[in-house]
């Protein structure tokens, strides 16, 4: 799928691997303690938006439009700072973040639903 048009910097757009939608994951973490928020998605021209305005802007899938975190809840997220990882398909956007990141209202998207796992130990510890 071509990448419509968007006003990133060239050399940042280049080094993006998207999806066959045009799409990057982007975690959202909060700055000051590192406590993992949510994964939402950014093409081009949100990551641009984020970069510009100080605001997380996403790309909803299901309604197939931009959106700036918080602008109707009030739960807002203010960038901090934005990084890709190597290879160029993962955005990590450290907030600070003002409410409940996650659409059911709770802090995290990762607060509900964890999972029964062995606990590994590292060798020699």
């Amino acid at each position: 799928m071509p990448v419509p048009p968007s006003n990133l910097d060239p050399k940042i757009a280049e080094r993006l691997k998207r999806s066959a939608d045009g799409l990057v994951p982007a975690i959202a973490q909060q700055y000051d303690t590192g406590e993992v928020l949510m994964l939402a998605w950014m093409n081009d021209e949100a990551l641009h938006r984020t970069l510009t305005t100080g605001r997380c802007t996403y790309w909803s899938r299901s309604r197939r439009e931009y959106w700036v975190k918080g602008e109707s809840s009030g739960h807002q997220q203010w960038v901090k700072s934005v990084a890709l990882d190597c290879d160029g398909d993962a955005i990590l956007v450290k907030v600070d973040q003002v409410g409940a990141a996650c659409h059911t209202g709770d802090r995290t998207c990762w607060d509900a639903d964890v999972l029964d796992a062995v606990v590994g130990e590292r060798p020699g510890s």
